[in-house]
């Protein structure tokens, strides 16, 4: 069964202007006019362009690993999958392994790619490219977070007990988390949209 409606004609942008402008975001103004005439103002926050991933490392069979990290907007420590933007010349895929390196450090020689993923679309352009990390090898490089990262193993298995972890809140970690777990339980290789090769 499909859920498609008919295609709605996307607003006009009568104009265009930069509001607010840090180091990582700016914050945009788009004047829009509807199909039906009505005309409306949003601001909307424009990411690098180059978009982000999110990584699922499976160290083992088992074992699957996270890091916890401190995260400013909610000033707490926070639990989550190895994540960071995509650099300029990078594939998400080269940017998946370097992200590995510089959060637990492993690489993967493995990554299949799940979904990619919006967060409040509705204000934010930004996205995410969600993946799982296979056949991990140790390699470690330098970061730029400000502290040693805590590596949490989890048992793969145990998704529920994951989720029941109060600190387990990021809702892009979540997704490869339930993503992951529906891959695994249809078999893995018969699901996977696309697995890449860094050797």
């Amino acid at each position: 069964m499909s859920s498609k409606t008919p295609e709605k004609q996307i607003p006009t942008i009568l104009s265009r202007q930069i509001v607010a402008k840090s180091r990582l975001l700016r914050i945009e103004a788009i004047d829009l006019k509807f199909s039906n005439g009505e005309l409306r103002q949003y601001e909307r926050m424009q990411g690098s362009g180059r978009g982000a991933v999110l990584i699922v490392p499976l160290l083992d069979k088992d074992t699957m690993l996270l890091v916890r990290e401190y995260a400013a907007g909610l000033h707490n420590y926070q639990l989550g999958f190895p994540k960071g933007l995509i650099d300029p010349g990078e594939t998400p895929e080269q940017a998946a392994n370097r992200e590995l390196k510089e959060e637990i450090g492993y690489g993967a020689k493995r990554f299949t790619a799940m979904k990619s993923v919006t967060m409040a679309p509705a204000f934010f352009s930004a996205s995410m490219h969600l993946f799982i990390g296979r056949d991990l090898y140790p390699e470690r490089l330098e970061g730029d977070e400000p502290e040693p990262l805590e590596i949490v193993p989890w048992p793969i298995h145990d998704v529920d007990g994951l989720l029941a972890q109060p600190d387990f809140t990021e809702a892009r970690s979540i997704a490869a988390l339930l993503l992951m777990q529906r891959w695994l339980q249809q078999g893995s290789e018969e699901t996977v949209h696309a697995t890449a090769s860094l050797d």
